[in-house]
């Protein structure tokens, strides 16, 4: 109880932090009126274009927010550049579901933020909303268009796609007679695209510059986890004659390989960890019971399984080196080799019970130092271990702590 107490009080500190903390940058932006006015922006890593955004006009002073209604632009220097425009847009869907059988794009006018992903005589815009990546351009600071590129059904239902914005590219960015083949490969890809403008901004003399944030080179990771489990376990039989067993604490090893995908959004702080791991519980207990004759009985659990926690980890960094983080993981548990017994005193059996698991939560609490060094602290919710049996209730409780070492 003091473990979980303890436990839920560190989250709750973390958990604070983790909404309470801000990572400003030195920026600006520029109102209706033209003014510009630096500050301090909140760099919020979005994954898809703002409406709004919140600076500081010093470090002192309160949060602010504005909005596009009241925004021309802004930024945070060598970062990200958001310019407001109100543009032609095509929101058709790539659901299946969904798709119409309209080949041309429909246009709907909007107002919003664009991201400024390079900027030259030919600038190339991004505009992220759910499930929808649209891409703009202008040449020679002139309207803003969108590249176009849409998917939809055939009269056969077949999908089709209309691939307009490699003519656009042909058209508009066609520095010393190039040829269209060049293009006929080109996907409606951010990276690709952008080659395209980079390359023309060349052609032309022009000062190209590239706002594409600097991804982390490698974003997936694998770790071995070898640690401590601390468990615990409760069974009974409310309607037969085995009332409530505790199994005392054990104390046994557990090794795990984590796989984990740090997620390009949000300033690489999210990431996806995937971490099968073998454990393994066992204990014996004699205990007294006026049901059975004798009086005695002895108990004996064995459980073996290997776990499969799936979830999400988020990063609070504390600087260059080091950083907090929180696991929330759905786990799946496959055990094998395992069962429970119970004999009267003088052995004869009384039940074997086979165990079946059900899944259940885990949360995490760790500390990372540098690239390769790890430590968490691990809880787990109350986990049924014979699912298989009506009038049977069981609940296995377990702690871990564990170290990391990051292999890549």
């Amino acid at each position: 109880m003091k473990k979980n107490l303890l436990f839920s009080c560190l989250l709750v500190f973390v958990s604070f932090n983790f909404y309470a903390q801000i990572d400003f940058g030195d920026g600006y932006f520029i109102n209706e009126s033209g003014q510009k006015i630096n500050c301090l922006i909140k760099n919020s890593g979005w994954k898809n274009n703002p409406t709004e955004f919140e600076y500081k006009l010093t470090n002192e002073e309160n949060v602010q927010t504005a909005s596009i209604k009241t925004t021309k632009e802004f930024a945070i220097d060598g970062l990200f550049k958001y310019i407001k425009s109100t543009v032609n847009i095509d929101r058709s869907t790539d659901d299946i579901n969904k798709m119409g059988n309209e080949r041309n794009p429909v246009f709907k006018t909007e107002t919003l933020f664009l991201k400024v992903i390079i900027e030259g005589n030919a600038n190339l815009y991004a505009f992220e909303d759910i499930n929808l990546t649209r891409f703009f351009y202008s040449i020679n600071a002139g309207e803003i268009n969108q590249l176009v590129y849409n998917r939809f059904l055939n009269s056969e239902k077949e999908i089709q796609q209309n691939n307009l914005f490699k003519q656009q590219l042909f058209n508009d960015l066609n520095c010393q007679n190039k040829s269209s083949k060049n293009l006929e490969s080109l996907r409606y890809n951010q990276n690709e695209i952008a080659k395209q403008f980079t390359n023309y901004n060349l052609c032309t003399n022009s000062v190209s510059i590239d706002y594409t944030p600097k991804q982390i080179k490698n974003l997936f990771h694998l770790s071995v986890r070898p640690g401590l489990n601390l468990s615990n376990l409760m069974i009974e039989n409310p309607t037969g004659k085995v009332d409530k067993i505790n199994f005392e604490d054990n104390s046994n090893l557990r090794l795990g390989i984590e796989a984990e995908f740090v997620l390009p959004y949000y300033k690489n702080k999210w990431s996806i960890i995937v971490e099968p791991t073998y454990r393994n519980y066992s204990s014996e207990l004699v205990t007294t019971s006026s049901s059975v004759a004798g009086g005695i009985l002895k108990s004996k659990v064995k459980y073996n399984s290997i776990e499969l926690p799936i979830g999400v980890r988020y990063y609070i960094f504390l600087n260059e080196k080091s950083k907090l983080f929180l696991n929330f993981s759905y786990v799946f548990d496959f055990s094998s080799n395992s069962n429970v017994s119970i004999k009267r005193g003088d052995d004869s059996e009384l039940n074997n019970l086979e165990v079946s698991t059900r899944n259940n939560f885990g949360l995490g609490l760790g500390y990372k130092y540098g690239k390769r060094f790890s430590v968490e602290f691990r809880t787990q919710t109350s986990r049924e271990i014979l699912g298989s049996y009506i009038f049977w209730n069981s609940e296995y409780k377990s702690q871990s702590l564990i170290l990391g070492y990051s292999i890549f």
